[in-house]
């Protein structure tokens, strides 16, 4: 019992003896160096090779790693399977896999796909969800002012900017029950219910109490910086009741981790498997096509790890920046139902202002949903056509 890690070394003629020696080093130290006696006793802390799969510039391998070893976290885990390999150049760590008895020590999201749509009654399209812009340097009235046009526009979530942190002139507090009253009132006249997520900042030994009082105050969601506190932070907001809200896992500075060629993890792991297992409900990441990119292939990887079958709740994909209404065709085709088309400058970037523009993404999304192409939505659409006029189209809508 334990988990397999799946590794990529710097091909080797010997690279079965070398992966016998991280495994030992890794776990009991030189096995051959420790008397016959000893020996039985550490078997069931020994780590073992599984598999070697010979590649052109390099070898996969596979360690068995006992869950004797260390405790059910990750901080325990990535230690133990990626701490002294991280220094040798060019290994890389691509994959974890863990037994059911391992897998059931973690949470999982909270709600999910399936709870969120749940939530906002929305069920047969993706979710549209807006970044607030310029808010830095402004005050609350210019806060409340861009929600409402963004609620007036047919928005499902909005986020707080990742960099928007505790300051005088939008108080965390205050940001919840400025957008509470907003958000309320907007469900009593038109029946739509949005999240507002709020970016829960400080120093770690306060986020608890922080996100218990953002719950108190009403608030309906959280923003969190997850590579910036680890992963095993959010598994701690995920499992305190006392919170119990929707989770948005920003994915900033997981380019250090998992955007360097040839070393890290990749994003699969990080921004997919790992922050699915410890409680996101959304998993934001740059997408494919914007001005911040990854590749198509990365993030078709990550949606994959957010979906596939697991004891877990599936998490939502939420490809950002540089996100315009003619990308939502490809954006649908590439993510399929998993999907929050996540924009910033695309809503507020519009020639006829914000509510315009989220209409267009709405616009875009309902068409994409139908099947029907943009440019024959525009037709009959002026906030679409606008925008299209602006940006264009991508891929599949063209």
């Amino acid at each position: 019992m334990g988990v397999i890690a799946t590794y990529l070394f710097p091909t080797h003629p010997d690279q079965q003896a070398i992966a016998e020696q991280h495994a030992l080093g890794l776990t009991v130290g030189s096995w051959t160096d420790i008397p016959h006696l000893e020996q039985e006793q550490l078997r069931k802390n020994k780590g073992e090779v599984l598999s070697v799969e010979k590649g052109e510039e390099k070898d996969r391998v596979r360690i068995h790693y006992p869950s004797a070893n260390f405790t059910a976290d990750l901080p325990a885990i990535l230690t133990t399977v990626y701490g002294k390999l991280s220094f040798f150049e060019g290994h890389e760590l691509v994959d974890l896999t863990f037994d059911d008895e391992l897998l059931a020590q973690f949470p999982g999201p909270r709600f999910g796909v399936k709870g969120i749509r749940e939530q906002l009654g929305v069920a047969d399209r993706p979710l549209l969800k807006a970044i607030f812009k310029g808010v830095l340097g402004r005050d609350l009235s210019f806060f409340a002012d861009q929600l409402e046009d963004l609620v007036a526009g047919g928005i499902d979530l909005i986020k707080d900017d990742e960099i928007l942190f505790e300051n005088d002139l939008t108080p965390f507090t205050k940001r919840i029950t400025t957008a509470k009253e907003i958000l309320d009132r907007h469900y009593e006249k038109t029946g739509h219910r949005v999240l507002y997520a709020v970016n829960l900042s400080g120093k770690t030994n306060e986020l608890h109490d922080k996100a218990e009082r953002a719950a108190e105050l009403g608030a309906n969601a959280l923003l969190f910086n997850v590579h910036a506190y680890g992963l095993d932070a959010l598994q701690t907001l995920r499992e305190n009741n006392n919170i119990g809200l929707p989770l948005v896992a920003h994915s900033a500075l997981s380019g250090v981790l998992s955007g360097q060629t040839g070393s890290g993890y990749p994003y699969a792991l990080t921004v997919g498997k790992l922050t699915r297992l410890v409680g996101g409900d959304f998993s934001l990441f740059p997408s494919p096509y914007g001005n911040v990119s990854i590749s198509l292939a990365d993030a078709l990887a990550i949606n994959k790890t957010l979906t596939e079958e697991k004891p877990f709740e599936q998490t939502f994909a939420v490809p950002s920046a540089g996100v315009h209404p003619g990308m939502v065709p490809q954006l649908l085709q590439d993510f399929g139902d998993n999907l929050v088309v996540n924009a910033g400058g695309g809503i507020f970037g519009h020639p006829d202002g914000p509510i315009k523009g989220a209409q267009a993404f709405r616009a875009a999304i309902d068409a994409s949903v139908k099947g029907i192409s943009l440019e024959e939505a525009a037709q009959t659409n002026e906030p679409l056509k606008r925008a299209i006029d602006i940006w264009g189209t991508v891929g599949t809508s063209s």
